[in-house]
């Protein structure tokens, strides 16, 4: 193994780790409390059901999709779109009566929330759409379920 493939490798799982294995064993683990929690975006407790396990299927199949380097570039659109949705729907800021720059504020303290899950989605936006190099997102839009080959070559780029 080359350090630029342990590289990949160590970049992607720092993306991920939040969503497999610990947000997705958590849904699991915590399924009331998470459907508690959904409960907060829809009055309907099947809806909020409903939400948990669509975003326990996302954290998993998604999450293994950007590590093995399968549709990865598709993976990680989901992903951060995953990461925006969360962040207008569990994390509003803007709802909070107490937001104020110092001093205790739940209202803050929320908005760094928000804004991490805003974080998070650039990083996978990154990845989905990859740099100049790797035609951005023309690239994307053309195979959207195309992998990046973050651990290797393809045989059309190695001649065999």
């Amino acid at each position: 193994m080359t350090l630029e493939v342990l590289a990949a490798f160590a970049a992607r799982t720092c993306l991920v780790l939040l969503f497999l294995p610990f947000s997705a064993l958590d849904k699991v683990l915590n399924f009331s409390a998470a459907v508690g929690q959904a409960g907060q975006a829809t009055a309907s407790r099947p809806l909020a059901k409903a939400l948990i396990l669509a975003g326990l299927f996302v954290e998993v199949t998604m999450s293994a999709g950007v590590l093995t380097g399968i549709a990865d570039r598709f993976a990680a659109f989901v992903l951060a779109g995953y990461c925006a949705v969360t962040a207008l729907l569990w994390k509003p800021f803007w709802r909070k009566p107490d937001f104020r720059l110092r001093g205790p504020s739940q209202g803050r303290e929320t908005f760094w929330d928000f804004l991490k899950n805003f974080a998070v989605a650039g990083g996978f936006l990154a990845l989905a759409w990859g740099g100049p190099s790797q035609q951005g997102v023309a690239a994307f839009l053309h195979d959207p379920f195309g992998s990046t080959h973050p651990y290797g070559q393809t045989t059309s780029e190695t001649g065999r």
